[in-house]
């Protein structure tokens, strides 16, 4: 089978076929996360539209099991499947701005650093993301969330329409006009409705903005925490800041006195006004839980904030991740935090709490598949090491983090730090009462479960079907982890 794909593929693609015999196959197969070790039986890297519809038809014509890689930063690896047809959209990164509509139209392949690059130059932006290698399908169809998201919300509100590749092949553009159905499902969840080719958002200005980075000591940790929990949700919007706990990375900004210690601080990011005098007044308040132990603060500009981390946690490291979201930081989570903060396995393992209040709270309950619109945080916990012989290490502190943690969360979380081997409770858990509507949702573009590598949502069961919905679901999910 993969033999023959291969030589019919090719004959029907303009872009890059790769079979497992061909040079290029190891570097072509690997993704973000270097635990995730995976055979896919062809690569197909599309080149355009057409491309990515013969792709599905073939798929579905030959029966073949097809995955689909975006900007292949998925965590859990589900963008990568033993034995599949992966649909590699890669090659399709281009960025088109209009700056008079304040519109970006940006292939499905595209990684956030081409997004920012080309939007900078008109002095515009979207919210997404701290990392520019992170690719913009996969972050935009779980939602979306970064340094601008107190200012303008997530992803998934300046998200204008998307064209899709749908299950038979067929080609749509999904709009609050076109396919409302699916636009509404699009924006959060994730990606079982379709190869998206394509995704216009609105823009906002965003041009040079306020980076601090404030560090304390360990023992400050719940000074710091229980002055953070009520300081950020009644800041204005322009302020956004991120908490964690991590071991300082060695270079600059930071002294050398300080390298590799543990820590926690926030990484900040100011939309208002950027000169000296403006960000001495705003971030004059950290030093009300406790004197820093480090704090830096200057302008810059948006994309060289937003390649901060790139060199830090670059491509091949080994990761694990979890989350959940927070309405509020407890006494008791921040004892765990502490605990865990003392038993860092590795330089790079780090717990980070993402805002998501301030402009996200705008849109109501109903107007997304996002169903936290209620969450003030988004929290990840990353499990990270270069050595592979760390896997097992790293893996059991992001997971017993995680345990300790959950009863203080609310129960689901962004669907981009679920990991793959969580069990389908969690994928409900975290779209709460939207869930049946986008199973109802999935049954209309993708009755058959075409596209089930991912936190797969099965398509709600026929009239008169003597199938369980819960069946489906298991069935997805041990398909889609092997």
């Amino acid at each position: 089978m993969a033999g023959t794909a291969v030589e019919t593929l090719r004959e029907a693609l303009r872009g890059e076929v790769i079979g497992p015999q061909d040079p290029g196959y190891d570097e072509a197969r690997t993704i973000y996360n270097a635990m995730i070790d995976r055979r896919p039986a062809v690569i197909a890297r599309c080149a355009d539209v057409t491309d990515v519809r013969a792709v599905v038809r073939y798929a579905r014509e030959s029966g073949m099991d097809l995955a689909v890689r975006g900007g292949g930063h998925s965590g859990g690896g589900l963008c990568l499947a033993d034995g599949s047809l992966l649909l590699d959209l890669s090659a399709m990164r281009w960025v088109r701005v209009d700056p008079e509509a304040r519109t970006a139209r940006v292939g499905g392949g595209s990684q956030l650093g081409d997004l920012d690059h080309e939007a900078h130059g008109f002095g515009l932006g979207v919210p997404a993301g701290i990392m520019s290698t992170t690719g913009v399908g996969g972050l935009t169809l779980g939602g979306g969330h970064g340094h601008l998201t107190r200012a303008y919300g997530l992803t998934i509100d300046s998200l204008l329409a998307a064209d899709v590749v749908l299950a038979d092949g067929s080609f749509v553009t999904a709009s609050a006009e076109e396919h409302p159905e699916l636009y509404w499902a699009l924006r959060g969840g994730g990606g079982n409705f379709g190869a998206v080719t394509s995704f216009t958002y609105g823009l906002h200005p965003v041009d040079t903005v306020g980076l601090a980075v404030t560090l304390w000591e360990p023992e400050q940790i719940g000074a710091v925490l229980r002055w953070y929990r009520e300081f950020l949700p009644a800041a204005p919007e322009t302020l956004n800041g991120f908490f964690a706990i991590l071991a300082v990375p060695p270079g600059p900004p930071f002294p050398e006195e300080i390298h590799g210690k543990k820590m926690c601080g926030v990484v900040w990011c100011f939309t208002g006004s950027p000169d000296e005098e403006e960000l001495n007044r705003t971030f004059a308040a950290v030093t009300e839980p406790a004197p820093p132990a480090f704090h830096f603060a200057t302008p810059i500009p948006y994309p060289a904030l937003q390649t901060m981390f790139d060199e830090l946690i670059p491509k091949g490291l080994q990761w694990y991740w979890r989350g959940d979201f927070f309405d509020r930081v407890t006494d008791g989570a921040i004892d765990v935090h502490r605990t865990f903060l003392e038993n860092l396995p590795t330089e790079l393992s780090t717990m980070h709490l993402y805002p998501v209040d301030g402009a996200a709270h705008r849109p109501g309950p109903m107007d997304t598949a996002w169903a936290y619109r209620d969450a003030i945080w988004s929290g990840v916990i990353g499990g990270i090491s270069p050595q592979p012989s760390d896997a097992d290490r790293i893996r059991d502190w992001a997971v017993g983090y995680w345990d300790a943690l959950h009863p203080h969360s609310m129960g689901g979380a962004y669907v981009n730090f679920l990991g793959a081997d969580e069990p389908d409770a969690r994928v409900r858990a975290t779209y709460r009462g939207h869930y049946d509507r986008l199973a109802d949702v999935k049954r209309t573009y993708d009755p058959d479960n075409v596209f089930h590598h991912n936190q797969n949502i099965g398509p709600a069961e026929s009239q008169g079907s003597q199938e369980s919905q819960g069946s489906q679901e298991s069935q997805a999910s041990r398909k889609s982890r092997g």
